[in-house]
């Protein structure tokens, strides 16, 4: 009973991480000895120690004979920082406790026996489900190399996301707009489409004292991103990057205009649309683990039908809009066969002051 309370303890402070340790995992620690917590920490920033030693470094007691809960396996190679076995070995703690293997090839297994090597009991797998939740975007990106994608929109009850005169502000409340406001927080990047930038105009910062603002990612196949917007009047302020699927020699003088801007462009070849599939690449080599997609529903259209979205977070307001020519959150052309339907795992629903949010995985196809 008490292993689970440290461990649930240990999951609790490896949230305290989220949105400030990408691309590492989400990790907590706590160290007890005779029944009490003598020391704990988790993972806070990207560079900075590690969830264990930061546990170690605030004991109020010798670590000698005592157990030491930890979210994930810890890891045993020389990165940013020292390796975290050396460290636990070296306080004298006996008894490793542990949530989530680390399927990170530097350490997978390794870790843990290292450890086990040196004489101190360890147990692993304990509470896995609860600490794998911890680090879904951690998992898909040291295996895949690619972001982990999280589609979130918000619509009417009809499924409408704007009015047949391209009134979107605002469908949900304003409960619901402070809660993407944190999610933006949690992931590494933003993704629009062209469409929404001349639609809305948005700035697409993480408006909460203190949150980290998203690295915003525009696809914009034939670069007609005004010099005017505030995406561009703001690129030296927020990291931007322009996806299109044009070359340079195609739009020099506009490549250079954004470019001047502070954007960075990439291109996924030339082709009529920007290749998701191709940019998820692309961004994974410049070490983007995770990024949350608001569309618009061409964007949606093909992030689906590229097979690139991991997991979907869609807010339903209680209003009725109706109409043919009213924008859906998922456009382009549609699937003719049922059998061909993206398939999405349900997780779970909550009441946002009126608002219903729903939540699920995407299957497989």
């Amino acid at each position: 009973m008490y292993d689970k309370e440290y461990m649930r303890r240990a999951i609790d402070l490896a949230k305290m991480g989220e949105g400030f340790t990408n691309p590492n995992p989400l990790v907590g620690a706590v160290i007890v000895k005779e029944n009490k917590i003598i020391g704990e920490g988790y993972h806070a920033k990207y560079g900075e120690f590690h969830a264990e030693r930061n546990a170690i470094n605030s004991l109020t007691e010798s670590a000698q004979g005592a157990t030491i809960y930890v979210t994930l396996e810890p890891c045993c190679h020389y990165g940013k920082t020292p390796p975290c076995t050396e460290c636990i070995i070296e306080s004298g703690i006996t008894r490793v406790v542990i949530g989530s293997r680390d399927p990170n090839p530097k350490v997978a297994g390794k870790g843990a026996s290292i450890l086990r090597d040196a004489g101190l009991a360890v147990e692993e797998d304990f509470l896995r489900e609860e600490c794998d939740s911890l680090n879904r975007v951690f998992f898909h990106y040291i295996t895949t190399r690619t972001p982990y994608v999280v589609s979130k929109f918000a619509m009417s009850a009809d499924g409408k996301i704007a009015t047949a005169s391209k009134q979107s502000k605002w469908i949900s409340n304003e409960t619901s707009r402070e809660l993407v406001q944190k999610m933006r927080g949690k992931y590494m990047g933003i993704m629009v489409g062209i469409g929404t930038v001349l639609a809305d105009n948005p700035t697409l910062n993480a408006r909460i004292e203190g949150a980290r603002n998203p690295i915003r990612i525009i696809c914009d196949s034939n670069l007609n991103l005004p010099i005017d917007s505030n995406i561009c009047k703001t690129a030296k302020k927020y990291q931007t990057i322009v996806a299109c699927s044009v070359s340079k020699e195609d739009c020099v003088d506009k490549w250079e205009q954004l470019s001047d801007c502070g954007i960075e462009i990439v291109t996924t070849g030339k082709s009529e649309k920007v290749n998701l599939s191709k940019l998820m690449k692309i961004l994974g080599e410049k070490g983007i683990d995770s990024i949350m997609l608001e569309g618009g529903g061409t964007l949606n259209y093909n992030a689906f039908l590229s097979g690139v979205v991991n997991e979907v977070k869609i807010f339903i307001a209680p209003k009725i809009v109706g109409g043919k020519e009213a924008l859906t959150a998922v456009e382009g052309e549609g699937i003719f066969d049922l059998n061909k339907a993206v398939l999405l795992e349900f997780e779970k629903s909550s009441i946002i002051d009126g608002d219903i949010l729903l939540e699920y995985k995407v299957g497989r196809k």
